[in-house]
């Protein structure tokens, strides 16, 4: 089951599923250790992952402590074609470039042009996340 083909996000089997309107669930680490999952949208760019969240929520405090994190992404259309990872959040990127972000979600995921969930005041962050451990499983 397990694809021996170097797992890695140039591989155009997995960057497909992070090119599709797939979520993916990103675990971090609480104060107190325990894993905190949130599932989210997704983009990658240049060999890194990209989540986008605002300022403030949980995930991206627990982050900010402890860098690492784990996803999972499992293609909506074959449950059994799915993606595990382990890496680190090498960066945090605010201001117009988050911004902008977005947007290119909200137009992947719902058909939007300008993602309309805003907060009065939300400042939104760009996490990038540099993958140490791919695994890749299809049936």
């Amino acid at each position: 089951m397990n694809d021996q083909n170097k797992d890695n996000l140039n591989d155009p089997r997995i960057r497909k599923l992070f090119e599709d309107k797939n979520f993916v669930f990103l675990s971090s680490l609480m104060k107190d250790g325990s894993p905190h999952v949130t599932p989210t949208w997704v983009d990658i760019e240049n060999g890194n992952i990209l989540i986008n969240t605002a300022k403030g929520r949980i995930k991206q405090k627990n982050i900010s402590r402890d860098p690492r994190v784990a996803l999972a992404i499992v293609d909506q259309t074959n449950p059994y074609n799915m993606v595990t990872i382990r890496g680190k959040v090498i960066e945090q990127i605010s201001g117009d470039t988050a911004e902008e972000h977005i947007d290119k979600l909200a137009k992947k995921y719902i058909g939007k042009d300008k993602y309309p969930s805003r907060s009065p005041g939300e400042k939104r962050i760009l996490l990038k996340i540099k993958p140490e451990k791919i695994l890749h499983m299809n049936q």
